[in-house]
């Protein structure tokens, strides 16, 4: 039997594993090593140290971490404040569909927070470092890509890498429905901003690779190298077992 992908815990309402998948060489994702989450400040306090979590890796913007604050301090946490550089999103145009316009934003991310996603997966491919959460303030977008190329590099499927990212499409409307009920003078942000249809990230991974050869190629671009692509595949895809 197979472990929960996806955990209600108070306070958070995108929290859930990506292990499981198939990877290279008919291995599979280990489970419970990398969490990918929306913002954990509001998390029960004791709920990542019964997960084992031992890094928390923080997407956000700076003023959006003095805005919110951060995750709550335990004894061995190692919290990771890494922050891409990213245009802020505005408006999708009229004649924009909502997946060419999240493909737009990723590639933005991609190009120009190249050092900070380069940062994070380092951290992920250090053994030492997990369990792992990797979040943002909603857990889709910044979360989205981080883990989509974690996966992606471990060799999972694009339609599996897409399919685990559109799960946060139910998370977001259980955050909206939260926003408006705790914060009903709060903008709801519009639906290209919650929504993580599979054929945008599909776009952003076709068109990553069509720019850089290959996800591995754009990986050592941003400044991994082959030492790091080896211990992020040693340490995160175990033989067979899928609940290891």
């Amino acid at each position: 039997m197979e472990p929960n992908r996806s955990y209600p815990l108070d306070g958070v309402f995108n929290f859930r594993d990506i292990g499981g998948y198939a990877g290279h060489d008919g291995r599979t994702v280990r489970w419970r090593q990398v969490f990918r989450s929306d913002s954990v400040h509001r998390v029960d306090p004791a709920a990542l140290p019964s997960l084992g979590v031992r890094t928390v890796i923080d997407l956000r913007r700076p003023r959006e971490v003095a805005r919110d604050g951060r995750v709550v301090d335990y004894p061995g946490l190692s919290y990771q404040h890494i922050h891409p550089e990213h245009p802020e999103w505005t408006a999708a145009g009229p004649d924009e569909t909502i997946d060419r316009f999240i493909a737009d934003r990723y590639r933005e991310l991609a190009d120009i927070g190249t050092a900070g996603i380069a940062a994070a997966l380092k951290v992920i491919a250090d053994p030492t470092a997990g369990p792992v959460v990797v979040h943002c303030v909603a857990g889709k977008d910044r979360t989205g890509v981080v883990c989509a190329l974690t996966l992606s590099l471990l060799g999972v499927a694009d339609d599996d890498v897409a399919a685990d990212y559109a799960l946060s499409t139910a998370a977001s409307q259980r955050f909206s429905a939260w926003l408006r009920a705790a914060l009903p003078d709060a903008e709801v942000p519009p639906t290209p901003f919650m929504a993580s249809p599979a054929t945008a990230m599909l776009l952003f991974l076709a068109e990553l690779r069509d720019r850089h050869g290959s996800i591995e190629g754009y990986a050592t671009h941003a400044g991994l190298t082959t030492d790091d692509l080896a211990a992020l595949r040693s340490h995160l895809l175990t033989d067979g077992d899928r609940a290891a």
